[in-house]
């Protein structure tokens, strides 16, 4: 026998396939069809793992975690539903939960899943008897208060759960757009010190000098213009969470004074001599390739290790079509309440035209995009016609005539479009098209295009 599993869920016909299926792999199984049937074996019973529904009449099964977790810690929970919103699974996962699962469940999974789980616990049980001092990692991924039901999603979202009960150092990674800094705001907002702080700091949009004294603050006299002593962001977010986007972007002599703070916490205001002391959490986020940046020597390796604790990668919104849905659906209601806009819903024909389109931009393009066609729309409805999506830049290449003369028109065009709508900051223009800084230089003195 492998080890004892109770299942409780008020669904007959899938208790009893799990039930089945694991005991034909040679577990000893009980059934419930409520928490409180279950809580009432568990002395006799002894599980090693309980497997229970999130929704059923009387205890949830989130209380049931609790219960189990303050009651038997020893014993793991793995959590399912049929409802794959954000909050049940961070709350699931901070309760304590091994694992969240959405129905309907491959029973194949849910085995892999418990084989994994008593993998665990016979890993840790035999460190405990070695006198280990170390905590088991646990292998757990994470979910954030991000709309969208895709599994590289729910993975995120339960990964937020985890960074919950701790304070690790987190680097998240996407491409522009894909709501990394939502992601930094959601494990602030559910942490032990989500009173705190949150502190959002565009890494681009200073100059280095600047950067430094935002940051770490400054001493009178520092620099021209520093008339008085400033407090940094670091002092100034208590235990709270500082968020650094675009960190690929920073300066080598940046780079050493922020992987001091990781280092030991401590850091020195600019024109400063006595060192100060920091309890804040680090996110930090970029659209960077940061291994390259490392072997190109314009980023420290050191740092890169320090920032890269835990890592989030947030999948681009075409490699996630199945939640373009429920993502304008979500972005529809907010922008009706900051518009003022009487659009309740968008129409089939405008839906699939959604799901066709590549979103270069990823989700802040979507939300540009239904925000536009809700101030034009007329009625209630959003229609395909209010609709206005450009063509991505990765879509022009052969689709039109002339060779690269006319691929460089179209470039050109595009580049002064995005320069004004930027009101010619370099710097967001070359994060809107996803091209380093130095890259778009280059565009603009081969394409002979006034930046300025």
């Amino acid at each position: 026998m492998k080890g004892r599993i109770l299942i409780v869920d008020d669904e007959e016909g899938l208790r009893e396939a799990l039930a089945e299926k694991l005991r034909a792999s040679d577990y000893e199984v009980q059934t419930a069809d409520s928490a409180e049937s279950g809580l009432s074996r568990l002395s006799k019973f002894g599980p090693d793992l309980v497997i229970t529904d999130l929704r059923m009449p009387g205890l949830s099964g989130l209380e049931l975690t609790e219960k189990l977790k303050e009651t038997k810690p020893e014993i793991d929970v793995i959590v399912m539903t049929g409802h794959e919103e954000m909050s049940s699974a961070v709350d699931a996962m901070k309760a304590g939960a091994f694992d969240y699962l959405v129905k309907p469940v491959r029973l194949a999974r849910v085995e892999d899943l418990v084989d994994r789980c008593l993998r665990e616990q016979k890993l840790n049980a035999e460190a405990a008897e070695d006198d280990a001092t170390s905590v088991a990692d646990e292998d757990l991924p994470e979910r954030p208060q991000i709309v969208g039901r895709d599994p590289r999603m729910i993975e995120i979202y339960k990964m937020i759960g985890v960074l919950a009960r701790n304070r690790a150092t987190v680097l998240v990674r996407g491409e522009t757009g894909t709501g990394k800094e939502l992601i930094a705001r959601a494990v602030h907002a559910h942490s032990q010190h989500a009173d705190e702080p949150f502190i959002a700091v565009n890494c681009t949009a200073v100059s280095d000098t600047l950067l430094e004294s935002e940051l770490f603050g400054h001493v009178k006299g520092a620099f021209t213009g520093a008339v008085g002593s400033k407090k940094g962001y670091f002092e100034l977010a208590g235990s709270g969470t500082i968020f650094l986007d675009e960190i690929g972007d920073t300066s080598p002599d940046f780079q050493a004074k922020l992987l001091r703070v990781l280092q030991d916490r401590t850091f020195y205001p600019v024109g400063g001599e006595q060192p100060r002391t920091t309890e804040a959490r680090v996110v930090a986020a970029t659209h960077q390739p940061l291994e390259e940046l490392v072997e190109e020597g314009s980023f420290r390796e050191d740092l890169y290790f320090r920032l890269r604790v835990v890592e989030i990668s947030v999948p681009p919104l075409r490699e996630r079509r199945g939640d373009i849905r429920d993502l304008a659906g979500t972005l529809l209601g907010r922008i009706r309440r900051e518009t003022g806009q009487n659009v309740e819903r968008i129409s089939e024909p405008a839906l699939e035209r959604l799901e066709a389109h590549p979103w270069t931009g990823n989700v802040r393009e979507l939300e540009n995009v239904l925000t536009r066609a809700a101030i034009v729309a007329r009625g209630r409805t959003i229609s395909e016609d209010h609709l206005h999506m450009e063509a991505a830049p990765s879509e022009w290449a052969g689709t039109g005539e002339g060779g690269e003369d006319a691929l460089d028109t179209v470039i050109a065009a595009h580049i002064r479009g995005v320069l004004e709508r930027t009101e010619g900051n370099r710097s967001e223009a070359a994060r809107i098209m996803e091209v380093s800084r130095s890259r778009l230089r280059r565009l603009l003195d081969r394409l002979e295009i006034d930046g300025d």
